[in-house]
């Protein structure tokens, strides 16, 4: 039956052919009933997916000379803007798009130089003064700028840390004798000096049970575990490591308690547990990172304050910030 139908098909063809020429002919060869069936043709191009960040290697985040060499904070507030010091010109504050667009967010009173950034529950802003012997509040909605903290007897509060209740922590390292305190200010503004003697401290954090307050000395390279007792007082300080080479500076928890620390000179941020293991070293792009802290849409994004370029640099992790979770809660 089939055969049959094709050979009719055929004579059909020739018939039309002989009768309508060969522009016939073209017409039904070039109709569907005769065509070969294709693929069909998408319409546009499809959208390319976005190229994901490995995770541990450090990449650009703002331009190149945007800060001075005094470069330092950072800290991430709850829309994940990140706040660094001595944006352009010393005694200012940058705040930095995630993008890396970044603008001056405030400057401080004349003398005033900043150091480290945290922030609260509530978005209050505060700041290390090293020169002025404060710790600065600034309300971020007005911008408003009070001292919240004052102690004559700090030699240049420089790094500072919170707990889960809003109570802050900072280094005071005296450059000069390699020595260094510890202080706590309480939320009434108050100030209480844990510790003196010590040697130049300089990154501090508190771990996620507030049970611990880590610090390490740049010069001397240990990093110590102080537990925090009940009255606020620090119990006998226990070595987590030793490091053989180069400095300290800035140090902050992820969730899991683990350190992220900065090794000025060497140009690195190592993760590390409260063990002292080191589980990653990474490559931050310049030899003299000075501090740190996570952000991104899910935490899991470190920021980092880089001298030699004077710049942000930003690298992917596994795991979220404390600092990050707490906006969280």
């Amino acid at each position: 039956m089939t055969r049959k139908v094709l050979l009719l098909s055929l004579v059909l063809i020739m018939s039309a052919s002989y009768l309508a020429g060969e522009e016939v002919v073209d017409s039904l060869l070039r109709s569907k009933t005769c065509q070969v069936d294709q693929p069909p043709v998408q319409a546009g191009r499809q959208k390319q997916k976005k190229a994901q960040p490995v995770p541990f290697v450090a990449i650009p985040c703002t331009a190149d000379q945007t800060f001075t060499t005094g470069i330092e904070g950072p800290a991430c507030d709850k829309r994940g803007f990140i706040y660094a010091v001595n944006y352009e010109k010393q005694g200012t504050i940058g705040r930095v798009r995630p993008n890396g667009e970044a603008s001056q967010f405030v400057t401080l009173p004349a003398g005033s130089v900043g150091n480290g950034i945290r922030f609260d529950r509530d978005g209050m802003i505060y700041v290390a003064d090293y020169p002025k012997h404060n710790v600065l509040q600034i309300n971020p909605r007005t911008r408003k700028i009070t001292v919240y903290a004052h102690d004559e007897r700090m030699n240049q509060p420089n790094d500072l840390a919170i707990d889960s209740r809003g109570v802050l922590y900072a280094s005071d390292p005296n450059w000069g004798e390699g020595t260094g305190q510890l202080w706590r200010i309480n939320k009434d503004g108050s100030t209480t000096r844990l510790a003196e003697g010590l040697g130049t401290t300089n990154g501090i954090e508190v771990s996620p049970d507030n049970k611990t307050l880590y610090v390490n000395e740049s010069v001397q390279k240990n990093v110590w575990a102080f537990p925090i007792q009940e009255d606020g007082s620090l119990g006998e300080k226990r070595l987590v490591r030793q490091f053989p080479d180069h400095g300290f500076d800035g140090m902050r928890c992820d969730v899991d308690g683990n350190l992220y620390i900065t090794r000025h000179g060497k140009g690195t941020v190592v993760k590390m547990q409260p063990d002292g293991k080191i589980l990653v070293e990474v490559d931050v792009l310049g030899k003299s990172p000075t501090n740190l802290c996570f952000g991104g849409p899910d935490g899991r994004t470190v920021y980092v304050t880089e001298v030699e370029h004077r710049r942000l640099v930003k690298f992917q992790v596994d795991r979220p910030g404390l600092s990050w979770q707490r906006w969280r809660e």
